[in-house]
């Protein structure tokens, strides 16, 4: 007789579950907070519904390292090293990509409100099918040959960036049985070094899966999650041709947008 196999990908927690769970670390947090606990503005580095947060967050104490010996190894760029063709994602390829063609535009400002120019900002993202083109998405969604989901910019004088994509879709992962990823375009911002490194996400405003999602709910704070959401903007849209989307990248204070923790310095 035949051992019974299984699947290593099922995940058996229910949608309800994590639901519970999420609710439970955010009632206790808000009471915490409410009695004079500290606000927190970034996410947890150990997410319980997150269930893999456990193996994505340093569990070592961190080591200080030599900034310039860093320079030494790791790539280098100026002005004329990023093209501004680089920052619009949807003419990389022969032909136009499928999907919702959109404009997000913004500011990348420091924690008094004062621009950051010069900065080098990175995305990538999912297509308008909610796929990634990586060899380990095996999402059974259609890959768009025209659109690879990549692009960068230097924020200008007034700390200003501009990419055109493509409105990426949800996709499902393996967190738990039926989990499904809000929309989101990855934000990768340098300072003055490789250091310096920070990875962020924004997301679409009305997104029904918000509420589902243990990423984005992993930030505990309301006001700390809005800051993640971008904003409908119908002045970045174009006749016939975009819609547009405007979100501003705060780098420190109070209200800075929240940047995942280095794994490793």
């Amino acid at each position: 007789m035949a051992e019974k196999t299984t699947n290593p990908d099922a995940a058996v927690t229910s949608q309800a579950e994590i639901d519970a769970e999420i609710s439970a670390i955010h009632q206790d947090y808000r009471t915490q907070r409410d009695a004079g606990g500290v606000e927190e503005t970034n996410a947890r580095l150990n997410f319980p519904p997150y269930r893999s947060s456990l193996l994505r967050h340093p569990t070592k104490s961190l080591h200080h390292t030599d900034p310039e010996d860093i320079e030494l190894h790791s790539p280098a760029f100026g002005h004329r090293d990023v093209s501004p063709l680089e920052a619009d994602l949807t003419i990389q390829h022969n032909g136009e990509p499928i999907g919702e063609r959109i404009i997000v535009t913004g500011r990348v400002l420091d924690g008094d409100g004062r621009p950051v120019a010069g900065q080098l900002v990175e995305v990538w993202q999912a297509n308008a099918a909610g796929r990634y083109i990586h060899k380990r998405d095996q999402h059974p969604a259609p890959l768009d040959p025209n659109f690879t989901g990549a692009g960068r910019a230097l924020t200008g004088p007034n700390g200003e960036y501009s990419f055109t994509t493509i409105k990426p879709a949800p996709y499902p992962w393996k967190n738990h049985h039926n989990a499904w990823r809000s929309a989101h375009i990855h934000f990768s911002l340098f300072g003055t070094d490789f250091t310096q490194r920070i990875v962020t996400q924004m997301y679409f405003p009305g997104d029904p899966i918000f509420d589902l999602d243990p990423i984005y709910q992993s930030i505990t704070d309301q006001a700390a999650r809005d800051r993640l959401v971008a904003t409908y903007d119908h002045s970045v849209s174009q006749h016939e041709w975009n819609t547009g989307y405007r979100w501003d990248i705060v780098l420190s204070g109070s209200n800075r947008t929240w940047a995942e923790e280095e794994e490793e310095h």
